[in-house]
């Protein structure tokens, strides 16, 4: 431990559950049936759920503006509306009558959220709560929800645990706060069943590297090292040097987004037979410095990467790195992909076969 930060001098890391042959078995025998509305599925992490949903024989229907999710991403057939639009989502379930649903479509950025709070309480709170109205009505009571770690604000202690109290420090994670009470809300009053899962810093791109991280703007760490490397930008901006790390930048907890999509699925079958709702993390146990990441996307692409030291952004807090093994436990699930390299590997492969990322 650093003496005046009180924060580890490395990366931290959480010893992770060992999966036992019984409990593997157990977790890999999944019980599944559809169809699964995936509201948002045209985005980063839901595209990315509903090809294994697809992998695994599971009818989906895809929900998406568009807003910022990408046409090519979906394969699934597709309803292009608006959360927003009550009609439409009252149509989607009178038509596709969806056994259960994962809900993905949400705004994220911290930045954003700090100086337009407008924008995402209208869009991650009103219509999180038109989609439990139309569950509400159409009898739905299955829903899996893309939460985050920016619910608990800075931690208490590390690494962090669900025990660690909700107290976000910005509109991003209030919003998925609210989000959050909401379901325990209609849970209690309504029946409803539902997963929160927390996510940490979500990366890397599927193995087959036709699907991956395509924001407009881009503000996520890796794909923007990562255009530095293929000369569509000329540095990487770090955003503070002065936090009370042992590097002076934000030690961020990252997670490969086929994990992630296989937590989603291992939710969705716990809730299909009938367990009762539930809230977990989805974190490796192990951070990384922004300095870190860019050195290891060094090794990766094999390019230089310029860096600049810009001002901090809004809202950040210095250390997020997941703690606890209530994923495990409740789903057994375990990250197997997450490996920073592999992580970044995996990226690297995407952007440069999709060097403009999605076309529009």
């Amino acid at each position: 431990m650093d003496e005046d930060t009180g924060l580890p001098v490395a990366s931290c890391m959480i010893p992770v559950a060992m999966t036992t042959d019984s409990a593997q078995s157990e977790a890999d025998a999944l019980s599944l049936s559809g169809p699964v509305l995936v509201v948002g599925g045209a985005g980063y992490i839901g595209s990315h759920t509903v090809r294994v949903l697809e992998e695994q024989g599971v009818p989906v229907v895809v929900f998406d503006s568009f807003a910022t999710g990408h046409p090519e991403a979906v394969k699934a057939p597709l309803v292009e509306a608006s959360l927003a639009d009550r009609e439409a989502l009252a149509e989607t379930f009178a038509e596709w009558q969806p056994r259960s649903v994962m809900h993905f479509a949400a705004r994220c950025y911290v930045g954003e959220s700090v100086s337009d709070p407008s924008l995402y309480y209208r869009e991650n709170v009103i219509n999180a709560w038109n989609l439990l109205e139309a569950m509400r009505d159409a009898g739905c009571e299955e829903l899996v929800l893309s939460s985050t770690c920016a619910t608990y604000g800075v931690p208490v202690a590390l690494p962090l645990t669900e025990d660690n109290p909700q107290v976000p420090i910005n509109p991003y994670g209030r919003t998925k706060l609210h989000m959050e009470h909401m379901m325990q809300d209609y849970s209690h009053a309504y029946g409803l069943r539902y997963a929160a899962l927390r996510y940490f810093n979500a990366a890397g791109a599927d193995s087959e590297g036709d699907l991956g991280e395509h924001h407009e703007p881009e503000t996520h760490l890796i794909p923007l090292i990562l255009q530095v490397a293929l000369g569509q930008r000329e540095l990487i901006e770090i955003l503070g040097d002065d936090y009370p790390t042992p590097d002076g930048t934000c030690i961020r907890d990252y997670i490969h987004i086929v994990d992630l999509a296989d937590a989603h699925l291992r939710a969705l079958s716990r809730l299909q037979q009938g367990t009762q709702s539930l809230a977990c993390n989805l974190g490796t146990g192990e951070g990384y410095s922004v300095r870190e990441v860019i050195e290891a996307a060094r090794r990766v692409t094999g390019h230089a990467i310029p860096e600049r030291i810009a001002p901090r952004r809004p809202g950040d807090p210095p250390v997020l790195v997941a703690g606890g093994t209530r994923a495990f436990d409740l789903l057994g699930w375990q990250p197997r992909r997450s490996d920073l390299e592999d992580i970044l590997a995996d990226a690297w492969r995407f952007h440069r076969a999709n060097p403009k990322g999605f076309s529009r």
